[in-house]
This record gives C-alpha cells, structure tokens and sequence, in this order.
C-alpha cells in the first residue's frame, strides 16, 4: 500500500475555520472532494436571531461544580465508554479537514477542497511518509518519534509518551491531533501501536505494517465504534454478511443512499451535520489516571465542587482543563482501561463508580456541557469572552456552518428516506434524563423559522433523544431511566453508517477490498462475531496502555 500522501496543512482546532492557506491541490493523487449525499433537496433557511437562540438553549449553563464520581451522573450513557467520543474525533480528522470554508457566507460543497483524502487511511498519523517529513520518524523511518515519558496512577510508573514536539508544537501529520489532551494521547497510542507492529514484524517493510495499522484501525471503525454508535442491528442492515456469515463478496453491502459515481466523496451532510453527533457526548470532566490532579486555584478561589482530582475538558487557564496544543504535564498519563472496556478491567455499568470504573460518554441529545460554550481558540486569553468577530460557542459555529453549506433540513432527509419525520412537538430541545422530560421544550418555542424545519445537526440528535424518551418510558424507577443509553436514530445513523463503510469500500488498499477474509492479529480469536473480535481496549492493551511504556 503507497504511504499516505494527502498534502500536510496547518490546520485548526476544534470547529476552526481559517482562511488564506493554500487552495489547490500539489499531489498527482490528491483526490479529496465535498460533495451532497442528498443532491436533490433544498437547502433550510432560518432566521439568524433563531439560530442564535437555540444555540444558546442547547448550551448547558455553567455550574457551581460537578457530578462527583461517588454518584450517579444522570448525564451519563452507559451505552458508549467515553474514549469513543476521541476515537470519533480521530477518525473525523482522518477523512476531513476543509481550511476554507466560511460561516459567514454560502459555500459551494462541489468547489470545496477536503485536504484529507476521503478514506480511513489514517494520513493524519502518517503526515506524507517517512520519506517527505523525516522529522517524525526515527532515522531508519521505519518507527514514529515519540516525546517525553509521562507518568501516571499508582505506582508512578511512564505510563505513555507525549508526542515528539518542536518549540512546544507537535511534529505529526494533522495538529488537530493536539487540540485536547486526550486525542493528543489518542494519537500517541496508534503512533506506538505502529511501532509495536514494526518491532514484532521486523520481516515486513514500512508500507505494509503501514498497512496492517491501517486494516486494524478500519476494522475498529466498522466492528466497534459503528455498533456502539448506530446499533448493531443498522450495521447487519447495511452489511449483511455479518449476520449471515462470509464476507462482503457473498452478501454485498446494502447501501442506499452513499453512492459515489466514481471515486468516495465526504458528504457536507455527514461532516456539517450527522457526525457532529459527538460534541453532544463530550463530559465536563475527565479523570485520566488513578492519580488525583490538584486544581490550580487563583487566589482567593474555591475548589470546585465534585471535581475530585478530575480535570475539565476545556480551562480559561493552563493547567485547569485538557488544552492541547501544548506539552502534555509529565503527571497527566492516560490509563485507557478507564476510557475503554478492556477484557481484564470492569465493564461500563451504572452500577461501577469510583476512580477506576470506564467513565461513560454524555448521552447523544440536544444539549452541550458548558466548557463547549467558550473553545478557549476562539475566546480571549483567561476568560469566557469571545475574540473580536469570533464564535466561541460551539452550538452556534455548528448551526451557522449548516446554513452555510446550505443543508436541508431534517425532516426533509427523513422524508427522502422513506421514513416518517419527527412531529415538532418530539423534537426537543435540552437533556435526555428524567429532569429533562419535565422542562424540555420543542424547538418551535424558540422561532417559526423551525415549524416543521429543523435544522439537520439538531434533528439528528433530537432523534437520538427521542427514542431514549420512548425506551426510558418503559423502565420504572428514575435510576432505571436515566441509565437507559442513546445512540443515533434512523436518519443520523444511516448517514454516520453508510458513509464510513461506503469510504472503506471505495477504498481499493481497505482490508474488505484486498482481503475481505482477513481478521485483525490480536484481539480475541474465539469470539462468534466480528463485533466482539478486536476493539479500541484490545489495541490498548496490546501496546501497554496500562503498564511502563
């Protein structure tokens, strides 16, 4: 398989948009495009003064503290552990990166360049190759760079490696890859998964452990992370041959509406929409080890409430929240077993509290933790104020990109489906617990714009919400119902789930397309089904996540 070779732009963090870099394709293969998976339909439009209002209802107020991790968090969804959340981030910047489209204007997804290729082929970790940026290998260029040991729970061991750095900035092949600590760590655990391959493999060349990374990781995208988020059932539905044995060659996949006419496009539908499904999914906190991480305290502050040696996802200051784009501390490990459901650690249950339960990711539904209301990129140095002319609350970056790419609506995809679109009144607007179900309020309570109008980032997860309403109906006590998990609903997961296997398909080097036999070399080889072979906890384990790297 060739080495990755879309070409390497400095990019931006989360939700970014910049302007004035490079517009044109330099690589003979450069193949990534935007383009419409639902070409026929109409864009929405809605009143502006709506859309700033619903982002505001869907943004979580902040809190004088946290849910500690001796209670139930009604927040929580026991379905999906929250190493998912990042794993889906990673992927993201795998197969998109769009550096000049605007929020503040209608853009052409036919003339917009993706500056990944529309594949799962991980050029975000190669970058161009060992030979075209050698300063992220070492000098044979056969095994990643790493940075400095950082150290973690107890015993204090390394736990991990940060990620090799220049003057502070890290040398890989996508800098949104450091926008948090966690991705950031996320990355540094397949850059050590390649080089653990390569060592066990010393018969092998650089492109075909590239290769087997490669096959391993797409593996996890269709078996683990699909199911978790779509259902098992819509992943059966659209690739058969895993409820019915064989492979792709004997039960061809059952894809409807992502047909490529030639070579695999990214559908503005999926990237300024379906896939966004995650931000709902970020938690406020995180712990990363067993270690507890003391919170840095401005004179005269108090601690905040629950936070119990956790970190936030996003701080005003350094050393407050998981802000990347800098040097991981050297105490600040991840142990994965708590992010991922790993065979010799606990499952993700309601029943599992303390430091080291797997932490669950926040349900999908309409409604954002906090810290997503001031991305510290686009807010002023210390503080929750936007920068001039900048959008720092994501709910309203994600609202404005659909209106600029000119996206139709979600009952309007839903009726292209052939399915009946949620009626107002179902489409909600807050969280998916039982406190939700006395105050949520429909989306037309905030504009006429939406009557029958939804825009399609929201209805997606609306959807999600919804059906956790009509499952939790059928459970008893309120612990009963907030445990009750979410994932996407029919119109967001047929997006999410054809689109990532229509790009493994499209792909001619993908292991369905080369060797639609082939297994994953480590995981469990015993079990019955390809969902329960190999997961994001077996790689973990396989490089030693939780033991001196």
């Amino acid at each position: 398989m060739a080495q990755g070779s879309t070409p390497l732009r400095s990019g931006s963090g989360h939700g970014a948009v910049v302007r004035g870099l490079m517009t044109s394709a330099n690589s003979r293969r450069f193949e990534g495009r935007f383009g419409r998976m639902f070409r026929t339909l109409p864009a929405a439009a809605f009143a502006e003064a709506e859309l700033e209002k619903l982002a505001t209802a869907m943004s979580a107020s902040p809190e004088d503290g946290v849910t500690p991790e001796t209670e139930a968090d009604d927040e929580e969804n026991f379905g999906i552990p929250a190493g998912y959340t990042y794993f889906g981030q990673f992927i993201d910047h795998d197969i998109t990166f769009d550096p000049t489209s605007s929020l503040d204007k209608q853009n052409d997804p036919d003339a917009l360049i993706d500056y990944r290729t529309p594949r799962l082929d991980l050029d975000s970790l190669y970058g161009r190759g060992p030979d075209d940026q050698p300063y992220m290998y070492d000098p044979n260029g056969r095994l990643f760079l790493l940075g400095e040991g950082i150290r973690g729970g107890e015993p204090e061991h390394v736990l991990t490696h940060d990620l090799a750095r220049f003057r502070g900035r890290a040398l890989i092949g996508d800098k949104r890859n450091d926008e948090n600590v966690i991705v950031s760590q996320l990355q540094g655990l397949f850059l050590r998964f390649h080089n653990e391959l390569a060592r066990e493999n010393g018969d092998l060349s650089f492109s075909e452990i590239q290769s087997l990374v490669r096959w391993h990781y797409q593996w996890l995208a269709l078996y683990d992370f699909l199911p978790r988020i779509v259902g098992r059932e819509q992943v059966e539905q659209l690739l058969p041959h895993l409820k019915h044995g064989g492979n792709v060659v004997d039960h061809p996949p059952q894809l409807k509406f992502y047909k490529p006419h030639s070579d695999p496009f990214m559908p503005v539908e999926f990237s300024g929409a379906a896939y966004r499904f995650g931000h709902s999914m970020v938690r406020p906190v995180y712990r990363l080890s067993a270690k507890d991480l003391p919170e840095n305290l401005k004179p005269g502050q108090r601690p905040t409430k629950g936070l119990g040696g956790r970190k936030m996802i996003f701080g005003p200051t350094p050393g407050n929240g998981l802000n990347g784009f800098q040097p991981v501390p050297t105490t600040w490990g991840i142990d994965w077993r708590i992010y991922f459901e790993t065979r010799g650690h606990n499952a993700l249950s309601p029943r599992n509290l303390g430091k080291d339960r797997v932490q669950p990711a926040y349900k999908i539904d309409t409604s954002l933790v906090s810290p997503l209301s001031a991305l510290p990129e686009f807010s002023k140095t210390g503080t929750d104020t936007p920068k001039p002319g900048a959008i720092n609350v994501l709910a309203l970056r994600n609202l404005k990109r659909g209106v600029a790419l000119g996206l139709p609506s979600g009952q309007r995809v839903a009726e292209l489906m052939g399915l009946k679109p949620l009626p107002d009144d179902a489409l909600l607007v807050g969280k998916a617990n039982v406190d939700g179900l006395k105050t949520n309020r429909s989306i037309t309570t905030l504009g006429n714009s939406f009557i029958k109008n939804a825009p399609l980032w929201f209805y997606v997860l609306a959807e999600a919400q919804h059906h956790w309403k009509l499952a939790a109906a059928k459970k008893g006590s309120v612990s009963e119902k907030n445990s009750v998990h979410t994932r996407l609903g029919p119109v967001g997961g047929r997006i999410v789930a054809e689109v990532l296997i229509g790009l493994v398909l499209g792909d001619q080097n993908s292991f369905l397309s080369q060797q639609p036999n082939w297994h994953p070399t480590m995981g469990n080889a015993k079990a019955k089904t390809p969902f329960d072979r190999f997961t994001v906890g077996d790689l973990a384990e396989a490089v030693g996540a939780a033991r001196p790297a």
